[in-house]
């Protein structure tokens, strides 16, 4: 289960400079008791476009299973391991 593409491997991360995100079609989407929103790949190469608060954007990609969990305030939380892009 490789990744495909230039960027950089990494591993957890969390971000509180995310002002959006677009998910492609192969995510399924879970709320939490406690309120978090938890996206989770369905399938190899699930990619999710992300606008920071100082205009740069990035395309994560992740393997099937890969997690990103957004909590309160737009923190956001990306499981290991993603391919990270500048766009």
């Amino acid at each position: 289960m490789g990744f495909k593409g230039k960027g950089v491997l990494e591993n957890q991360v969390y971000s509180n400079r995310v002002v959006r995100s677009e998910f492609d079609k192969n995510w399924k989407t879970v709320i939490t008791r406690s309120g978090y929103v938890v996206y989770i790949a369905q399938r190899n190469h699930a990619q999710v476009t992300v606008l920071l608060t100082t205009g740069a954007r990035k395309l994560i990609t992740f393997n099937k299973g890969g997690k990103v969990i957004v909590g309160s305030g737009g923190i956001s939380h990306y499981s290991k391991p993603h391919l990270a892009q500048d766009i």
